[in-house]
């Protein structure tokens, strides 16, 4: 495990080129065939790995919420990561995964990790949004394009967190959002992610400030996307900024991740204007460094609709 945990820390610096490392453990064995499936979450999403820590039950926790645990004067609520999927761990709950994204540090128990392994975005395929309820954002071919590859499912942790500890507040509150966005008319947002959660509330964001866009599951959808648009507002003698007032991304995406997407279309002349904004959980300097690295115009952490609003209205009005 401690080999494990260096890799962790060593990939984190990992330059972005539409790679990235993925941590695979698993859950246990589902109910209907007895198999042990690996699962996977982003390196970048891990903060460390640790043996299963002694946890402290909190009274009238959520179910799925197995209390709380004292790292190192921290409190981090401990989630029951098996349970959530419909797994049963035969050796137990044996390592918590401590995760920061989305603004958050949790926990999640996991009955064991195996490996990290460094893949392309190209060999990730977007899930059905019926796989695993929902739950599951991407297939990873763990070996490439080989016929018996492995598999792994990529787990949308934004959407497991937010079904076992829903806010109590609104996620878009048309009082506090601010003033209507300006935009040309016929002008769109080009939007990117592929977590279906995360679509809902930007989409949520855009209708409240009165922003049309376009959605997009993937980073590659999204840039054949803009490549279309532009052909059209070529044959209608238009500049591109009159159907795509700007693209915003997400960073882990199968097919194409947001740091490519952003590079595509800095460097290449006819979209290199387009402002660009990435949108994501993954947050830390290292991540910001790369954001600007790759030419994008803003970053700004989900999700927060306010300040996602007040970005995009900056980044236009530039």
């Amino acid at each position: 495990m401690s080999t494990v945990q260096h890799e962790v820390d060593e990939r984190t610096n990992l330059i972005s080129s539409n790679k990235f490392e993925l941590l695979l453990f698993r859950l246990g064995v589902d109910a209907v065939n007895n198999r042990s499936e690996l699962f996977g979450i982003n390196v970048f999403k891990v903060r460390e790995i640790v043996a299963m820590p002694e946890i402290t039950a909190v009274a009238g926790a959520l179910p799925h919420n197995l209390g709380v645990v004292n790292l190192r004067g921290q409190i981090i609520q401990v989630i029951d990561l098996p349970s959530v999927v419909g797994r049963k761990p035969p050796s137990g709950l044996n390592i918590m995964l401590v995760t920061e994204f989305a603004r958050s540090t949790q926990g999640f128990a996991v009955e064991s990790v195996e490996e990290i392994v460094r893949l392309d975005w190209s060999h990730v395929l977007s899930a059905e949004s019926s796989a695993a309820g929902g739950l599951v954002t991407s297939i990873a071919r763990l070996d490439g394009d080989a016929e018996d590859t492995r598999l792994a499912q990529v787990l949308d942790v934004e959407q497991i967190l937010r079904q076992i500890a829903p806010k109590d507040s609104k996620d878009v509150d048309s009082e506090t959002i601010g003033a209507k966005l300006r935009m040309k008319p016929g002008a769109v947002i080009l939007a990117a992610d592929d977590s279906a959660v995360a679509r809902g509330l930007i989409g949520q964001a855009l209708d409240a400030i009165g922003a049309p866009y376009i959605m997009s599951k993937t980073g590659k959808e999204a840039w054949d996307k803009l490549q279309a648009m532009y052909v059209t507002a070529q044959a209608e003698g238009k500049p591109l900024r009159d159907k795509v007032a700007l693209v915003l991304t997400d960073l882990e995406m199968p097919e194409m991740d947001g740091f490519t997407l952003t590079r595509n279309i800095k460097q290449d002349d006819r979209y290199k204007d387009m402002p660009v904004i990435i949108h994501s959980s993954l947050s830390g300097t290292t991540n910001e460094d790369h954001v600007r690295s790759v030419g994008a115009d803003a970053y700004v952490a989900k999700f927060v609709a306010e300040e996602l609003a007040a970005t995009i209205r900056e980044v236009i009005a530039q």
